[in-house]
């Protein structure tokens, strides 16, 4: 699995380090506080309220923890972005932004790589103590980046109510909307959350420039991933916008057909030193960010040329007794492929090198017939060609 080397600056990390270390609060409380949010991020959804990031405590574990990883995520995700071309200003929406996490992962993502543009950022939340630290984080990146005043703008507001929309539409359209583990928090009550979450997806496409793109990330859990992809089904049923990526067709999601299967990706990197030392106390293992995504678009664009042998990996690559097998989807729908060992060519040794989230081709899939019934299991034969469209 490829690497992510530079997800996480030194620069981002200082400022959140800072801003921690503010809070005059011992490791020892923090590293306990970080035990307590996972099990209610992981395990106890429901306990979680949307709150806990006034909580002193809580709002430091988030920073010191949570924060660099869903950063790292957002990072990952800015690589797969249309090129941009010659724009004179990037304007960015982070709804539902917590202490910044997408503001945060723009700035110094443009600033990493010298973006020739002006970026304006707007952000909204309903903590109030969230929309002042990512104003300190903020702050605090662009000094020590040795920027001057770059335009960032704080808005709070309930995503439930609508009293948050008009000073934003106002500065719309958006280059860049971004959701990250936000969508699953809203309308967790309502007797249809899915509608509650599509409404409010519908007022961020109209927010967004023709040429933008969405960014919606959410945790790797079968609930809230399986809640984020009926959500694009109604979308794209009320042909809303259209999918760029990770989807290869914009039919309904085939992982929803049995109630056990959801799509997640499974991203590698280079965790920095202070997650790794916060694992080690903890017991976690954070060498892969997990997340669920969607980029939307309303202008057709598709991160590849669909075509119905081309497929998106979603699912390791499973070692069994004398073959490996992975599962793919794409406009044909979710299907299991695997090649045997003894079938090894050079035309179908791209097989060895699938991951999780690649896109890929294969000349030839053969589905033998039983009986009169045809398998399941498609395979690869040692004349079919596989090759590696894109790599994550």
């Amino acid at each position: 699995m490829q690497c992510l080397n530079a997800t996480v600056s030194p620069l981002l990390l200082g400022a959140i380090g800072g801003l921690v270390e503010k809070e005059g609060l011992s490791h020892e409380k923090i590293v306990r506080a970080i035990a307590e949010l996972s099990r209610r991020f992981n395990k106890e959804r429901s306990s979680l309220n949307q709150t806990y990031l006034d909580d002193r405590l809580l709002s430091a574990a988030y920073l010191q923890y949570f924060l660099p990883v869903n950063l790292a995520k957002i990072q990952a995700l800015l690589t797969e972005l249309p090129a941009l071309g010659p724009v004179e200003e990037f304007s960015v929406l982070d709804i539902g932004s917590g202490p910044g996490t997408g503001a945060l992962a723009v700035l110094d993502w443009w600033y990493q790589r010298r973006w020739p543009c002006v970026v304006s950022v707007t952000t909204v939340d309903k903590s109030r103590g969230a929309l002042r630290q990512t104003r300190q984080l903020w702050n605090g990146y662009c000094r020590a980046a040795g920027l001057g005043e770059i335009d960032l703008q704080t808005v709070e507001g309930d995503l439930e109510r609508r009293a948050w929309f008009e000073p934003v539409r106002k500065k719309a359209p958006f280059d860049l909307i971004i959701l990250a583990n936000a969508l699953n928090e809203l309308h967790a009550d309502a007797p249809d959350p899915i509608e509650g979450r599509t409404r409010l997806m519908t007022e961020m496409v109209a927010l967004l420039a023709p040429h933008g793109t969405i960014i919606i990330v959410e945790p790797a859990l079968r609930q809230t991933s399986r809640a984020l992809h009926q959500v694009r089904d109604r979308l794209l049923q009320e042909k809303r916008c259209t999918i760029y990526s990770p989807c290869l067709h914009e039919n309904n999601c085939p992982a929803l057909v049995k109630p056990d299967d959801w799509c997640h990706e499974e991203r590698a990197w280079e965790p920095p030193a202070s997650i790794q030392e916060i694992d080690g106390e903890v017991g976690f293992i954070k060498d892969a960010l997990k997340f669920s995504y969607l980029l939307l678009r309303k202008d057709g664009k598709t991160i590849v040329d669909r075509q119905p042998d081309v497929y998106r990996v979603v699912s390791e690559l499973r070692h069994l007794k004398g073959e490996k097998r992975a599962w793919l989807c794409n406009e044909t729908g979710r299907s299991e492929i695997g090649r045997q060992d003894r079938l090894v060519s050079p035309q179908n040794a791209a097989f060895d090198e699938w991951q999780r989230g690649a896109i890929v081709q294969i000349e030839r899939i053969v589905r033998k017939e039983k009986a009169g019934k045809v398998s399941a299991l498609g395979r690869i034969e040692p004349d079919a060609a596989v090759q590696i469209v894109r790599s994550v």
